[in-house]
């Protein structure tokens, strides 16, 4: 019994080790994080101006800086 309890440690040791001594978390973004992500900037498909992630308009996966742009293609 008690070799069955000195190889599980060793295993759950090693395991801990292998995830890099950390505990595997949820991550939650926070307002910061989030706010960076917004910040990003992104280029228009169509005109190459680059603007915010949170300004820019999305269509077919792709980024457009205004309406315009988006209808051209």
């Amino acid at each position: 019994m008690i070799i069955k309890l000195i190889f599980l440690a060793i295993v759950l040791y090693g395991s801990y080790k292998f995830l890099g001594g950390k505990f595997p978390t949820l991550k939650l973004k926070t307002k910061e994080e989030k706010k960076l992500e917004e910040d990003t900037l992104v280029e228009c498909q169509t005109c190459s101006t680059f603007v915010t992630t949170k300004e820019a308009i999305v269509s077919k996966g792709n980024y457009y800086c205004s309406r315009e742009c988006a209808n051209k293609v």
